[in-house]
């Protein structure tokens, strides 16, 4: 998986970030890959805080942002991209087992990959029930969560949940880059809504 999150991060290079970001000191040292730490840039953000907003790409390239989903609960699946096993099983994890469970929460999946290769990827795998957005065109997300891989242009693996009012109610950051997250612990945020 990890290597195929390398030859990703390839296609990104050509597009990274051509402005700087400050590391994201919230989150300093806590993700690895191959057992050595990679630097996470933008503003992270902390359990119990307003989410911040973002702007996202949907399948048809037009813009999402947190205030589309205005008073519902939210969970955010954060994948590094989707062409990848693990990235993959988690999001047909949430949407196959999670989110029948939970139908009045919004089930996103945000990655860094392109917006088509989304959209292929849920009919292939028949991923109706979660919303993929991309931020590949303006990487808000990532810059506003702390979570742009330096030097990858890829998003880090993480779970988000926030409440009706997009408070942050509940925050993993999967510390392994080629793991899963912990799905019985997002669960049992969701059901404390």
């Amino acid at each position: 998986m990890l290597k195929a999150l390398v030859l990703a991060s390839g296609l990104f290079s050509a597009i990274s970030l051509a402005y700087d970001l400050p590391e994201n000191s919230v989150d300093m040292g806590k993700v690895k890959a191959q057992g050595k730490a990679v630097v996470l840039l933008g503003n992270g953000v902390k359990q119990g805080q307003a989410a911040p907003d973002f702007k996202v790409a949907d399948a048809d390239f037009s813009p999402v942002t947190l205030k589309d989903f205005e008073s519902r609960a939210i969970l955010i699946s954060v994948v590094p991209s989707l062409d990848t096993g693990t990235c993959s099983l988690q999001t047909k994890h949430f949407n196959e087992k999670v989110a029948s469970q939970f139908p009045d929460v919004a089930m996103l999946t945000i990655s860094a990959d392109l917006p088509f290769a989304q959209k292929r990827f849920c009919k292939a795998e028949n991923i109706d029930k979660v919303k993929t957005l991309s931020d590949a065109v303006w990487h808000s997300f990532g810059e506003n969560y702390g979570l742009l891989i330096k030097d990858m242009g890829l998003l880090s693996r993480a779970i988000f949940v926030l409440d009706k009012e997009h408070k942050i109610v509940y925050k993993q950051l999967v510390e392994n880059l080629a793991k899963e997250p912990d799905y019985k612990e997002v669960v049992g945020a969701l059901k404390s809504l």
